[in-house]
């Protein structure tokens, strides 16, 4: 097995009313140190239709839309041990301390996980019936082959708990 590999810093403030979390990132992420940083994922590409931005390549721009929507950002994950990309790859994984964030951000009223493989986890962590709703979306990876039309209407979801 690999080193182990570690999740980014939250991203989030006082005024973050969602949290959307990950599994942890990718080869491609870890290497641009920014999430979802694989061209192929449509996270972006997602989160921009949803508020009708105009897409920039420029994370820190990708970081000030996320905050401008009072949207935050993180992975279920700490660290991790893992082969390539894949979640299944997934190996001695050491979860992050979501219910402490959610405990120091308590504007959050709303949980998204982007696909599932961490969901039922993310459940056991936090309990079945935890305080503010837990939502499973599409995951974005190019992996889930489901259409880009789908799954930015599935996501759309989101928007209910923003406004």
């Amino acid at each position: 097995m690999q080193n182990r590999i570690f999740s980014f810093s939250p991203i989030i403030d006082d005024h973050s009313k969602i949290l959307i979390l990950g599994s942890i990132p990718g080869v491609k992420s870890l290497e641009k140190q920014q999430y979802y940083g694989h061209p192929q994922n449509k996270f972006w590409k997602i989160i921009f239709e949803l508020f009708n931005e105009s897409f920039t390549d420029d994370y820190e721009e990708k970081i000030n839309v996320l905050k401008k929507h009072h949207i935050a950002l993180w992975d279920v994950i700490d660290s991790c041990e893992r082969k390539g990309s894949l979640d299944s790859e997934i190996r001695n994984e050491e979860a992050n301390q979501i219910e402490e964030l959610l405990e120091e951000y308590p504007n959050i009223h709303a949980i998204f996980c982007n696909g599932g493989k961490f969901y039922k986890n993310l459940q056991k962590i936090l309990g079945k019936n935890y305080k503010i709703p837990i939502f499973l979306l599409p995951s974005t990876s190019p992996l889930h082959t489901v259409s880009f039309e789908k799954k930015l209407e599935e996501w759309k979801r989101v928007l209910e708990f923003l406004e």
